[in-house]
């Protein structure tokens, strides 16, 4: 028989919590919840305000960038394992990139305002998520580099 598994269970398995107690787990899933994302369901637009961030358990979604009257370019796709919004944390809290699935997707919504203000009351964790953020940044960085230089680079 298969156990129900609580947002905690799910956020221990999520590598973005990797190193966190299971109290620190506890603490944070009460920030969580459950969300499905039909294919081609708009996630969010840049500029939207970044009130939640996603941990993907399932499908696809694309980050884009774009401006009218250009289409949006799509710059990386993420899938399962991975965070879906990374200005959360960081002031103005405003989506950077705009987020869209590619076919069904299932992951755990994370109220960013719930989870700031936890951090702010408990500045040890605030501080390693901050670290988990900025690996997930760099990571994120440097995949774009690449990709930059697959599209740009000399092709000799």
């Amino acid at each position: 028989m298969n156990a129900i598994k609580t947002i905690a269970d799910i956020l221990q398995e999520h590598s973005f919590f990797q190193g966190l107690s299971p109290e620190d787990l506890a603490f944070i899933a009460g920030c969580g919840k459950n969300v499905h994302f039909q294919e081609g369901q708009v996630i969010a637009s840049s500029g939207d305000a970044a009130n939640e961030f996603y941990l993907l358990r399932d499908g696809q979604v694309a980050l884009s960038i774009g401006a009218p009257p250009r289409k949006p370019f799509i710059f990386q796709t993420l899938g399962v394992n991975e965070i879906v919004g990374l200005s959360w944390l960081i002031p103005p809290y405003q989506w950077t990139a705009s987020a869209q699935a590619q076919c069904a997707t299932r992951a755990i919504a994370i109220d960013g305002a719930c989870l700031r203000k936890k951090c702010e009351n408990d500045p040890r964790l605030g501080f390693k998520l901050m670290k988990h953020l900025v690996q997930v940044m760099v990571m994120r960085e440097n995949a774009v580099l690449l990709h930059l230089l697959d599209v740009y680079g000399d092709n000799k």
